[in-house]
């Protein structure tokens, strides 16, 4: 057997954020308990310039942005904003956008920002529900059920976008029903499924490997310092090894998730921890997870 070789080419970032404090109610207001933690750090503009500085020091060459939680009545000014970002930038090279699945007027809202540029690749709205309230975004547990917002999915299929999927292991067997009734929306579960802990292991996997059945799920390596605050690289191989095994590496995407894991590292401690975590790969399966899959699901170009 060849000896290991760390992942040296050039990386997509499947996962980042850039805002202004001012468009932010939940990063401007009172500080409040939240899942990723105390952000004091973060509670300041964070502009693509500064993170473009930051990823390109990493090996970052192109980069999706994920919505940030503006109010939803401003989801379309949002996709304004972005816009004005990569017209100035370059950068992002992809937009995930929000809106309100739950409101019969989302296909409105999604045609605005569609309008606006062919930046847009689906949706994000987290579905994410927990007994602990700083770990509670959604209302209820089970609102993959809802009419609305199953007719809502539809109004993607419809326009070719994905859905960025956001859940807790106790909600993924209403994720596995819900990507079986829209076969031909793609969805994104950001966070490999948000792993709290080793007292969540169990049900983690057995949540994964049921939604890894589901050939139209992709999964994203991010956010596994939101729960430890820390780089931790057993958590890191724990996670990369489990989902490679599930879903294969044609469908495992790298992201950094920052400015929110600059909370507790830098960028380049973090990208090397999960070329660490993959480096026992065929070389053509790390290129697939640090740049190929993204390129492919988001539409960024030539696929390598």
């Amino acid at each position: 057997m060849s000896e290991a070789t760390r992942y040296t080419g050039d990386i997509v970032d499947s996962h980042h954020h850039v805002w202004r404090t001012g468009d932010l109610p939940w990063l401007s207001g009172p500080m409040v308990p939240r899942i990723f933690g105390p952000y004091e750090p973060i509670r300041r503009d964070y502009l693509i310039g500064e993170y473009i500085a930051e990823a390109t020091a990493s090996d970052i060459g192109e980069s999706v942005y994920v919505q940030t939680n503006w109010p939803l009545d401003r989801v379309v000014d949002e996709v304004r904003w972005l816009r004005e970002v990569h017209q100035e930038a370059g950068w992002p090279m992809a937009v995930i956008a929000a809106a309100d699945m739950f409101d019969e007027d989302a296909p409105e809202t999604m045609r605005r920002q569609a309008a606006l540029t062919p930046l847009i690749r689906g949706i994000r709205q987290q579905l994410h529900w927990h007994e602990r309230p700083e770990f509670r975004f959604a209302a209820a547990p089970d609102r993959m059920r809802d009419p609305v917002f199953r007719k809502n999915i539809g109004a993607l299929a419809d326009r070719g976008w994905l859905f960025e999927l956001q859940v807790f292991p106790e909600q993924m067997p209403d994720a596995v029903d819900l990507a079986a009734a829209f076969p031909d929306v793609t969805f994104v579960l950001v966070h490999a499924g948000m792993l709290i802990g080793q007292e969540y292991l169990e049900p983690w996997r057995a949540g994964m490997a049921a939604l890894a059945e589901r050939p139209n799920i992709v999964v994203k390596l991010t956010g596994q310092g939101t729960f430890v605050h820390r780089v931790d690289p057993e958590v890191i191989s724990l996670v990369a090894d489990e989902v490679i095994g599930w879903f294969g590496a044609g469908r495992a995407m790298f992201g950094t998730n920052f400015p929110v894991e600059k909370l507790w590292t830098t960028m380049p401690r973090l990208v090397g921890a999960w070329k660490d975590a993959l480096a026992h790969l065929p070389a053509a399966d790390q290129r697939a997870v640090f740049a190929g899959n993204a390129r492919r699901v988001y539409g960024l170009g030539p696929v390598t």
